[in-house]
């Protein structure tokens, strides 16, 4: 009897190849959907978000404040306050922010892990916290840095996605870049009392004095040049001097 070996035909050869050229390209593009060690993905809210669904004790102020050696201090703005009642507790990661980068998905104990870990936390005046004109609000890294400490803030919110296994977006992860990079040191800087580089009030004060700052030629603009001769390019978005410049492309960064 003689036996016939069926032959691949043209189109299951080019089936076959199809597949193949999908999965190198999958396995690709996995490998660039990466940016230090943190997943980039759109931020994406898998379940309801609850305020309530985050609980800490009141008790983590106590931590914060000895962890700047006892000073009621918001790195935000560099300002310094009589007690900790003039402050909100803040979250580097906002945590809305956290919950539609992954923790939507997370158990009710990762939950209050996450909302009370002192990597997480810091003081901030409630101006500077809430929402608002140039309130933090619960935005990413792409949409609020603030005037003051904006390596330690971008690192700490890198440390922070780490830990938990968080996604970036792209537009964060860019914006997070750009600072990182230019970064010396990311230790948190705590100016002196009454130095007269803090923040006198809170990131609205900071913005009325941006012109006095960096606007050179006095026009009421700040521009690029001006911002680049005073050392505080890129400026993002919640800089005090962002106000103030034209961001032609509209991505929250100017002179990137």
């Amino acid at each position: 009897m003689t036996r016939y070996h069926a032959r691949p035909t043209a189109a299951i050869a080019l089936a076959v190849l199809a597949i193949a050229a999908v999965l190198a390209a999958g396995h690709g593009h996995a490998a660039a959907d990466t940016w230090r060690g943190l997943a980039v993905a759109p931020e994406h809210r898998c379940a309801p978000y609850n305020r309530g669904g985050y609980p800490y004790p009141q008790s983590v102020e106590a931590g914060i404040v000895a962890s700047m050696g006892g000073s009621v201090y918001g790195p935000y703005t560099g300002r310094h306050f009589r007690s900790a009642r003039e402050t909100d507790i803040d979250h580097v990661v906002a945590l809305s922010e956290a919950h539609d980068s992954g923790l939507c998905a997370a158990g009710p104990t990762v939950r209050r892990r996450f909302a009370s870990d002192p990597l997480n936390l810091t003081l901030a005046a409630p101006e500077v916290n809430r929402c608002g004109a140039r309130g933090k609000c619960g935005f990413d890294a792409a949409e609020w840095q603030p005037p003051m400490n904006a390596c330690w803030f971008a690192a700490r919110v890198v440390a922070v996605k780490r830990k938990y296994r968080l996604t970036v977006d792209r537009r964060e992860a860019s914006a997070l870049e750009r600072v990182l990079a230019g970064c010396g040191s990311t230790a948190m800087i705590v100016t002196a009392p009454g130095d007269p580089a803090a923040t006198p009030r809170d990131a609205a004060a900071a913005s009325s004095d941006a012109l006095a700052r960096w606007d050179d030629n006095g026009n009421g603009r700040i521009t690029c040049k001006e911002a680049r001769r005073h050392g505080i390019a890129p400026v993002p978005r919640g800089h005090p001097a962002y106000i103030y410049m034209y961001d032609r492309d509209g991505d929250g960064v100017v002179c990137e």
